[in-house]
This record gives C-alpha cells, structure tokens and sequence, in this order.
C-alpha cells in the first residue's frame, strides 16, 4: 500500500514555516485572489443562511414535539449521512470538478429548502417532514462539504491556503452570527418557514456567483482516475500520518461532545433562563461571535503543530464545562463568547493541519474522513446529549460536553509527549515564555 502511494501521488508540499508573525495587512491576504474574495462574500450570505436554517429547524421540532431529544435526533438525521457515506463522497470529489459538484450540491438544497418553508409557511408541516428534509440535507452534505473544503485550495493555491482556511472560517461564523441573530427575530415575528425561504434564496446566489468565478485562474486538480482499492488508499494515508490522524481523533472526540451546543443551548433557552426563541438565538450568536474572533486570531499564527491542536482542544472542554456553573445570563453569555474563541482557534488549527499535512492528489479523501468525523460525531453526539439533559438537566449537559473531551485531549496529549519525549520548561528569564515545550534528552533538555 506504501509504495501506491509514493508511485500515484508527487510529494506533499511543504508546510510554510516562518519565525515571526506576518504583518497586520496581510491578515486576509487571501482575499487578495479575486475569485476566493467573490466566492468568500457570496459565502456570507450562504453561511448565514445555513445557520438560519439550522436554527429555525431546531426551534421548530421543539416546538412541535416539545422534547429535547426529538431536536437530537433531528441533529443525528442532518449529520448521519456524513456518518455512514462521508468516505464515498471523498471519493466523489477527487473525481469531478469541484466547481460543478457545489452547483449542483446548492441546487438541490435550494429544492429542498423550498419545500420546508411551504410546509411550515402554510401550517402543514409535521415533526417527521423536518426530519426526512433534514436526512436529505445531509446526504448532500456528504459530497457538498469536503468539496468546499478542497475547492479553496483551487481557488487560492498552495501559497495562501493555510490563510484561506481561517478566513473561510471567520466566513462561517460571521454567517454563524447574522444567521442566529435574524433566525431568533423571524421565529419571534413570522415564523420559522420564512427563515428556510431565505436560505433556499442564499443558495441560488451561490451558484450564480460559482458560475461567474474566472475559470481560467483556477487552479485545478486533476481528476482521479478510477481505481480499486481507493478508499482504503485514503485510509491508510491518514494512519500513516501522525499529524493527520491524531488530529482527526481530536475532531472526532469534540464533535461528539463539544459541538452540541444547539442541542443544549436550546434547553438553556427553554428551561434555564426561559428566554424563548430570541434567548436561543442570542446565545448560538453570542458562540458565533467569539468563533468569528478565535477565527480572524487564527490567520495570526505563525504556524500549526500538532500540540496546537490538542492545547486548543483542552482549552475548549475546559471554558465548556465551567459555562455549566455559570449562575446567569451575563456570566453565561461571557463564557459562551469565550469557548467560541476557543472552538475556532481548535477547528482551523485542525483543519489546516490536515489539509497542508495531505497530498493534494488525496485530499479530498482525507477531507472526507475529516468531515466525518465533524459531522458524523454530531450525528451520535445530538442524540447522546439530548439524551442526558433531558434527563439530568442543561447543566450536568454542558459539563460532560466539556469535561470529556478536555480529559481525552489531555491524555492524548500526554501520550504525545511521552513518545516525542518531550516536557515543559518554566523560562524565568524576561524574554524566554514562560512556559514552553522542550524535548528531554538524557535527564536535560534541548
């Protein structure tokens, strides 16, 4: 298997290292490129769609139901794709133009988004029409999302790839802030149908602006060709890679926790704070709002590593758990704003590791095991976590969502220094850190 891969693939390209920080101007150098600056605003209002729609289709099964769980599981549907076919859709995208691929992937859930606003507009709609469109939009998350992942590679290329995946994130979570907080006004004033009608508009600018992309500066993968044994190919590319696959755990871990919080966030809403749906929207745009700032911190690092990865995620279970402790709305709020800075300088410093550490001849195969873990794990996640705050409350919920995976980032953690045989150095001196990672080498340090 080792020798396919050194006979298929050319060499990974080298990951950019540099000894200091770039210059404030170049915090979006990437938006330099003209295609990735017109695809990058069209995604704003994609993004914010998205989260519209994620928001109001959860308030609406709550309603409906009444039960926290019933949202879990329309969680599970929406993520459960990406569970079971995420690795075909790899495949998927390493055989056809990514370009196509997201028209068509756009086209299709503007149908469908279409369907459930004239379901919910007209009053008809039911608890299993959400969770069947739900279903649906996840069986073309399967292709749609590790092809946006790749897909930016082409439009920017190797040089600002790494800058392009934190601004592609702020992307999202700027959407991830107007989409909860307009969300939380339209279920308070019309409804949640008007909300699907908006992102079903979103999609269709999407593919408008994909089309009017300069196809001749793209800079384009060729495709696969057609071979057996590729899905264990991309498998096996991923064990052989400590940096890709332990930071593909990580993701796995915080995904089936962590990356809950709608599913918690709207029992605070309901039964903790009784703030109602503009309460549930001002908490998901509160979360938001610190993940747009962890991300525009993110294009400031000098480089990632795979400690990186694993301190964020620490970091992350830890601000997670004490938000469960939390006694109001203002220390809650505060926190919420806090793991989101968290949450993103972990996702960026994860997904640029996997991307910049892969062969772009396999990418796409890799992204697809990257994003099953993401959604996949939300999709056992949902139902886990409805599960137990329907249960034993919001706040016992919150706590294991952080306790758990800040436990297992340690301890992977640790297994990591102990086979790079490495520790930490206290530096006293004014201009060391003060705290800092060092190899152990015969009882001294290097």
């Amino acid at each position: 298997m080792t020798t396919a891969l050194t006979t298929t693939f050319p060499p990974t390209e080298p990951m950019p290292v540099v000894s200091r920080r770039a210059p404030w101007s170049d915090t979006l150098s990437s938006l330099r490129v003209p295609n990735f600056r017109l695809f990058s605003a069209s995604n704003v209002l994609a993004m914010s769609g998205s989260w519209m729609q994620r928001i109001a289709q959860d308030w609406l099964v709550l309603e409906l139901s009444g039960s926290v769980t019933a949202v879990g599981i329309t969680v599970a549907l929406q993520f459960a794709p990406m569970l079971l076919f995420g690795l075909y859709g790899g495949l998927i995208v390493d055989r056809y133009s990514k370009r196509m691929l997201l028209m068509l992937t756009q086209a299709v859930v503007a149908v469908l988004s279409t369907v459930l606003a004239v379901l919910a507009i007209t009053g008809v709609v039911e608890v299993w029409h959400v969770f069947v469109i739900a279903f649906l939009v996840g069986m073309v998350t399967v292709v749609d999302n590790p092809t946006r992942q790749v897909f930016v590679n082409e439009l920017v290329g190797p040089r600002h790839l790494r800058n392009a995946i934190s601004v592609n994130s702020s992307v999202f979570q700027l959407g991830g802030l107007i989409g909860p907080a307009v969300a939380g006004v339209l279920l308070v004033a019309v409804g949640a149908g008007w909300a699907f009608a908006i992102n079903a508009i979103t999609c269709l600018v999407t593919i408008l602006t994909l089309w009017q992309l300069k196809t001749s500066k793209l800079i384009r993968t060729p495709p696969m060709p057609r071979s057996k044994g590729q899905l264990q190919q991309g498998l096996a590319y991923v064990l052989g890679k400590p940096a890709i696959f332990w930071s593909v755990v990580m993701v796995a871990i915080l995904s089936v926790f962590a990356l809950t919080m709608p599913v918690i966030l709207s029992s605070y809403a309901t039964d903790v704070f009784q703030v109602g749906a503009a309460g549930y929207g001002l908490f998901n745009t509160l979360v938001a709002g610190g993940a747009l700032a962890g991300a525009i911190l993110s294009t400031r690092r000098r480089g990632v590593r795979l400690r990186s990865v694993v301190i964020t995620g620490i970091a992350w279970g830890v601000l997670q758990a004490t938000a469960g402790l939390m006694p109001n709305e203002l220390s809650f709020g505060i926190l919420l704003v806090a793991l989101g800075v968290a949450n993103l300088l972990f996702i960026t410093a994860a997904n640029s590791l996997v991307q910049m550490s892969s062969n772009i001849g396999i990418r796409g195969r890799v992204m697809s095991l990257y994003v099953l873990v993401l959604l996949g794990g939300q999709a056992i996640g949902g139902p886990l976590m409805g599960w137990i705050v329907e249960n034993h409350g919001a706040q016992f919920g919150m706590a294991v969502s952080g306790i758990v995976p800040a436990a297992a980032a340690a301890l992977i953690g640790i297994h990591l220094a102990r086979r790079g045989h490495l520790t930490l150095r206290v530096g006293l001196q004014r201009r060391s850190p003060l705290v800092s990672i060092v190899r152990r080498i015969d009882g001294g340090f290097r």
